[in-house]
């Protein structure tokens, strides 16, 4: 059976869900989360998304995105994510969210009220090889000079973060 996603008006109110490929080939507005995880020099951890992804395959993401099932609360969602994509769980800050619109590929549309959550991690990262294709961890200057210096490469969400947020101030200084 196909995830359902939790589709919203734009002050995050549910009012009901649809199988996710229908959702993003209609462009319908969603529930969604993105994580950005840093380590202690400051570098957030990145992740090229994996060549079979059904949009933005062997693009480069922030540290983990995904939706919440229905019935989910948000924050155990990304939890939930951040362990199954990367093999590790970290404390979560909620700090933010955004509502954007972006045309991914392939006539799907990614239209997500996006809630933003920052944690930190040191240790090793494993992660999921049905999920991701590579990881890295990236100063936010490094970042930003590749995202204007190679903008197809990255993902439309993860750009759109970086312009809302371009110092991402919610890392730890």
């Amino acid at each position: 059976m196909e995830d359902e996603l939790i589709l919203v008006n734009e002050n995050d109110v549910a009012i009901g869900t649809m199988p996710k490929l229908l959702a993003h080939q209609l462009g319908r507005l969603h529930r969604a989360f993105s994580i950005f995880v840093f380590n202690e020099q400051n570098e957030l951890l990145i992740q090229q998304r994996a060549p079979h992804k059904y949009h933005s395959s062997g693009q480069w993401a922030n540290t983990c995105c995904s939706h919440p099932k229905p019935n989910e609360e948000t924050q155990s969602a990304a939890e939930r994510r951040l362990q199954e994509e990367l093999g590790f769980t970290t404390p979560l800050t909620h700090v933010g969210s955004l509502i954007y619109r972006a045309d991914v590929n392939g006539g799907l549309i990614e239209h997500e009220y996006d809630h933003l959550y920052v944690g930190h991690y040191n240790k090793m990262v494993y992660p999921n090889v049905e999920e991701v294709s590579s990881i890295r961890w990236i100063s936010i200057s490094k970042l930003i000079s590749e995202v204007n210096q190679q903008p197809d490469i990255f993902t439309p969400w993860f750009k759109k973060i970086l312009t809302k947020y371009p110092s991402l101030h919610f890392s730890r200084d």
